[in-house]
């Protein structure tokens, strides 16, 4: 056998090599799918750690909100318990917003006496941080709507004062100018303050208190002189770690375990990146060893749907979950660790590597025929279903903008770009349509009458045209792969040259039909090639 034939051989022996599945790779040479382990274990793993973060986020959330909640029962006069839209209350004469200003610092006067948390003010080097109330005014202005005059200086002043709660009455007397107020001019006033709490509820997860700051700030806005003063109350939360604590049972050695649970799941990411780093670097010599061979003995260029199959995107998906799970578990051990608060962030992380990890599974699934009918059917589908999403999108701005320019005044789902085009996509789906008909203010009949044309026409478009198109592109994909399924897939030259065939057709940069249908998927090789019984538990 001479030199060339047996390096042909050994080309075709590492390439069937290449694109078996796990089980085969094992029966054929007895190696052990390390990486097919360290995926099942790193699933494991990264669940359990999203699931005890997220129980732990979710006491974090629910402890800022019910301190907002609890801060506009405390300080907002007459709140109902509701926001009303965007605000908390609206004020429509000038003694509800000097009852309801003074009600701010009257209650804050009295707060260790009033709240029922372990709430107290916020300190600084021993000291009392002090309550800041701000108005902010038009410089001068003169208004007389009866002559249909008025003069205003556009230029805003804004006058700050600082409130001590423990010397209240001469502070009163001091500042009385200050609560004269000319609503005319009057702009908005904002009061802001700072407050100290400690989250107890996580010491029933075995977790120690995070200590809080609360930056609070209430503002009287009369931006719109309208005669309708609107209340809003905005908290930020930042957490710390407390100074001074003392605390029993086991709450700092969950912690511990918890510390090395992250560190364990950040050497199994590494482990699995640095596996799908060596597959795709050994992919792209064996892609060179391919392409070197066809074109020294065939010259024969290799077509791009066969570069595709060593293109193994699942290994770039694994990788970039892998990254994004490392990250997410150091902030999550900078949080545990009380050295930063970014829950947000780390939710983030998290969330999208499992999400990513979950995705991978299916890949394995893919080496069965019975089971890569989803995958075959997606990448098929995917060129099309993208080009038709880039034309009815252009409709659906179209409507978008439209919507948002002429209803936007009249209706509450069309008030912003972002909720128009939220509001739409439920139409699509069916939500909806009755409460986003009826809820148009009918005073205008110019509009209401428009109205009535632009619903009726985007539900008809996109519900009995675009959206009927855009599934039967899909449906069009799976009964393609159905029936390749059923006669035989298309042969590539990789496919030809794994069945040690000699006659390859002329040089392609691969046909129409290989692109669409996706036949560069590594599975179809191998599930060519599996055995006939494949029933096959996967677990090696």
């Amino acid at each position: 056998m001479s030199q060339g034939i047996i390096k042909e051989e050994i080309l075709r022996d590492d390439l069937k090599y290449y694109f078996m599945s796990p089980c085969e790779k094992y029966r054929a040479r007895r190696q052990l799918p390390w990486k097919l382990g360290v995926q099942i274990l790193k699933i494991v793993m990264i669940t359990s750690q999203l699931i005890l973060f997220g129980l732990n986020n979710q006491l974090v959330v629910a402890y800022k909100e019910e301190n907002a909640m609890t801060f506009k029962n405390l300080f907002l006069k007459d709140y109902s318990g509701v926001d009303e839209e965007d605000y908390s209350v609206a004020l429509y004469s000038q003694q509800a917003v000097y009852d309801s200003l003074f009600y701010v610092l009257d209650q804050y006067r009295q707060l260790g006496r009033l709240s029922v948390g372990p709430i107290s003010y916020a300190e600084e080097n021993g000291k009392l941080l002090p309550l800041v109330i701000c108005k902010e005014y038009y410089k001068r202005g003169n208004v007389e709507p009866s002559d249909d005059a008025y003069d205003i200086d556009a230029q805003l002043e804004k006058v700050c004062m600082t409130h001590d709660p423990t010397n209240v009455s001469q502070w009163k007397a001091e500042n009385v100018s200050f609560f004269n107020l000319e609503f005319y001019r009057l702009v908005d006033i904002k009061i802001t303050f700072q407050l100290k709490g400690i989250n107890l509820q996580t010491v029933r997860s075995h977790e120690l208190p995070d200590c809080y700051v609360f930056f609070v700030t209430i503002t009287f806005d009369n931006q719109c002189h309208s005669g309708k003063i609107k209340i809003f109350l905005d908290i930020d939360a930042l957490s710390s770690a407390c100074k001074n604590w003392t605390i029993s049972g086991t709450a700092q050695k969950n912690t511990h375990y918890l510390l090395v649970f992250d560190g364990f799941v950040i050497l199994v990411c590494l482990t699995s990146a640095v596996l799908c780093t060596r597959s795709i670097v050994l992919a792209v010599k064996l892609l060179q060893r391919f392409s070197r061979f066809f074109r020294e003995n065939y010259n024969h260029k290799v077509c791009e749907t066969d570069q595709k199959e060593f293109l193994n995107g699942w290994y770039v998906l694994v990788i970039v979950s892998d990254a994004m799970a490392i990250v997410g578990s150091i902030l999550k051990m900078e949080i545990q660790a009380k050295s930063l608060t970014s829950y947000d962030v780390c939710s983030i992380f998290l969330g999208t590597s499992t999400l990513m990890v979950w995705v991978g599974v299916i890949r394995y699934l893919g080496y069965f025929q019975k089971y890569n009918v989803l995958i075959l059917t997606m990448k098929t589908a995917f060129p099309k279903v993208i080009r038709f999403c880039c034309c009815a999108g252009m409709i659906y701005l179209g409507y978008t903008f439209c919507g948002w320019i002429v209803l936007g005044p009249y209706h509450e789902k069309f008030e912003g770009l972002s909720r128009v085009a939220e509001s739409l996509f439920s139409l699509v789906n069916g939500d909806d349509m009755y409460t986003t008909f009826a809820q148009l203010k009918d005073k205008n009949s110019l509009v209401w009458l428009f109205s009535r044309v632009y619903l009726y026409s985007f539900i008809s478009l996109f519900i009995y045209m675009v959206l009927s198109l855009f599934i039967a592109l899909i449906t069009d994909a799976y009964d393609t792969i159905k029936n390749y399924q059923k006669n035989g897939f298309p042969m590539t030259d990789l496919q030809r040259f794994l069945r040690e065939q000699k006659d390859f057709p002329p040089s392609e940069e691969g046909s129409e039909m290989d692109a669409e249908t996706g036949m560069g998927h590594p599975a179809l090789c191998c599930c060519r090639r599996a055995p006939s019984n494949d029933d096959i538990i996967l677990i090696s």
